[in-house]
């Protein structure tokens, strides 16, 4: 049974074009793309941006879940949008009526804010 786990890593805004060529440093690092203006970066510990407004702060307020195809088949019957994304494309929406975010991939990351991880697991079933 999957099971969402907490997750760290850094939250940027800033300049879109500063953010495509932010330098992340950090064990294998997942940058969510979450607005043109936004980033979440699964791993993070550190970024070099060239925008000297840039804000930049640690962010440990999420959960995350790699999910196989079996499980994103599973997940796809309690949304109601399209899960339809290129390779390492983020779709957001409800998931069982709880916001979440879903980078695709061969292996696709699940991720939700910390506080509602237990209520998502338990509209999912997998509690």
């Amino acid at each position: 049974m999957p099971a969402l786990e907490p997750i760290n890593g850094v939250r940027a805004v800033a300049q879109p074009d500063a953010l495509d060529a932010a330098a992340w440093e950090g064990a294998d690092v997942v940058v969510l793309r979450v607005a043109p203006d936004e980033v979440f970066a699964i791993g993070a510990t550190s970024v070099s941006l060239a925008d000297p407004d840039a804000i930049v702060e640690p962010e440990a307020s999420f959960s995350a879940v790699t999910l196989d195809l079996a499980g994103v088949a599973a997940v796809s019957a309690h949304v109601d949008w399209s899960l339809d994304a290129p390779i390492g494309g983020l779709v957001q929406g409800k998931i069982a009526g709880v916001p979440a975010k879903l980078l695709r991939g061969d292996d696709t990351i699940l991720v939700v804010q910390t506080a509602y991880a237990d209520e998502l697991e338990r509209r999912l079933g997998w509690r």
